[in-house]
């Protein structure tokens, strides 16, 4: 994963929209597997993330101007788009706010009609224009579940949440590229739930859809497997320095262990030799592969900062993921009855 955001595996085919450095897609081709057809996205740091991690997948660019019609057909459409709508950092202004970009995603979603859609937001979403997404998928013949899930919930050092949301169409036996059937309006559902930390101890078999596409797979978090005396070092990369003595981490030393136990990579330095926030820690606490934002060439400190900052933790995404599959599962097995 370190070398590419892709897998060289069969498997669905993935168009990613805002695509930022893949903490979603990382997510949905953990739980689905799959290969990364086209990405869509604007912001130079993002941009140079994709180049160096997912060479020869076209970027589109601004998915407002975008020809969708003229795209390779996709079974997976994935979006972390813009927060600033409806964090609670920002102005609020919702739907109202010129970086709201939900309708040009939604049509994109009548054109390609894939087998399902997941997208990313902040919780505050859930307040400030929510509504209209769900209207929109269902108009569009999509059943609707979400989720909110904070990254400490599987273990990382910091809260994070994040609203995640798992969209199956309806006619999802079809082949992609097939005319979708109209949909029945008002069928998107859907209900807000915090996961708690024991309802994940063992994820559902995995199976398959009618579409033929993995539904979800075994996703071990290793939340319990602490390991005591982890080494850290100056720069996360050399085991060989002296750990740091525990005291440096102060009360955030139990957190820091368990999620080095549970990436299995030591923890950074906080705080880089100009006495500024490191990248390379913040990077670590996302749960990326070592480099994977730090190590693209050009790419300067700042940008990376602000990459990191506009992701989503992949091991969060992906249990929410495990969650809705099996909640989506569970409701077409009772209508099915």
């Amino acid at each position: 994963m370190a070398g590419s955001m892709a897998r060289a595996t069969p498997g669905p085919r993935i168009g990613s929209l805002c695509t930022g450095y893949g903490g979603l897609d990382m997510a949905v081709q953990r739980v689905f597997g799959g290969t990364t057809a086209w990405v869509s996205d604007i912001d130079p740091g993002a941009c140079r993330i994709i180049d160096h991690r997912m060479p020869g997948v076209p970027n589109i660019g601004d998915l407002t101007t975008a020809p969708w019609s003229d795209l390779e057909p996709v079974d997976i459409v994935t979006g972390g788009y813009p927060c600033q709508p409806f964090s609670h950092a920002g102005l609020r202004k919702g739907t109202d706010d010129e970086r709201h970009i939900w309708p040009h995603i939604a049509h994109a979603l009548g054109v390609l009609r894939p087998h399902y859609a997941v997208f990313e937001n902040v919780a505050g979403h859930l307040r400030r224009g929510f509504d209209t997404v769900l209207a929109d998928l269902a108009s569009l013949g999509f059943d609707v579940e979400w989720v909110c899930l904070r990254a400490s919930e599987v273990g990382a050092p910091h809260p994070r949440e994040r609203l995640i949301i798992l969209a199956t169409a309806q006619d999802a036996d079809r082949e992609p590229g097939e005319q979708r059937r109209q949909p029945a309006p008002g069928q998107a559902q859907g209900r807000e739930a915090r996961a708690d930390a024991g309802g994940r101890g063992g994820a559902p078999a995995a199976h398959t859809s009618r579409s033929g596409l993995p539904r979800h797979s075994q996703l071990p978090t290793g939340r319990d497997a602490l390991r005591p005396g982890v080494r850290i070092d100056a720069d996360g990369r050399d085991p060989a320095v002296p750990a740091l003595p525990d005291e440096v981490w102060g009360r955030y030393l139990p957190a820091i262990r368990r999620w080095e136990a549970v990436t299995s990579r030591p923890a950074p330095r906080a705080i880089g030799v100009r006495g500024r926030l490191s990248p390379a820690f913040v990077e670590w606490m996302m749960g990326l592969p070592a480099g994977h934002v730090t190590e693209v060439p050009g790419l300067s400190g700042p940008a990376q900062l602000k990459a990191l900052g506009n992701g989503v933790v992949p091991r969060q995404a992906a249990a929410a993921l495990e969650m809705l599959l099996a909640r989506s599962m569970a409701r077409s097995a009772i209508l099915a009855a």
